[in-house]
């Protein structure tokens, strides 16, 4: 039987979507409706990783659906990827469009972590770090 997982996560800008996809090295993600196992019908952007069976759907709610059958017809550890790549990017273009300059750094764990310095060259303001650890 199917098992469609639902990602508690929203992702609700397209701009940062885009840019984890392009950070993931996928496709652009499309406006899709699909059709999963059970025969549930949903539409959003369809976001196309290798070995997938049914794409990962970004509901236009921001909601998260996948079937991966237990990782039988997808990786299951790629949904942790995306919704990392995309709080990444989220977190870099609200930054920039606050004119603040932001510095990435690879964790050992595979985590990220972003450093935000206030205003567009960063003069007088302690970093501040907005997120940091494994996704």
């Amino acid at each position: 039987m199917s098992h469609v997982v639902t990602i508690e996560t929203k992702l609700r800008d397209p701009a940062a979507l885009l840019a984890a996809c392009v950070r993931l090295k996928l496709p652009e993600p499309r406006p899709e409706t699909v059709k999963f196992f059970d025969g549930a019908e949903h539409s959003g952007l369809a976001v196309r990783p290798p070995g997938f069976v049914y794409p990962v759907l970004v509901q236009p709610d921001g909601a998260v659906r996948c079937d991966t059958y237990e990782g039988r017809w997808g990786d299951d550890a790629f949904l942790g990827r995306l919704k990392q790549a995309y709080a990444v990017e989220a977190a870099k273009l609200q930054a920039n469009a606050r004119g603040h300059r932001i510095t990435e750094t690879a964790l050992p764990d595979g985590g990220v972590k972003l450093t935000v310095t206030a205003g567009a060259a960063g003069f007088g303001a302690a970093p501040q770090q907005v997120y940091g650890g494994a996704a």
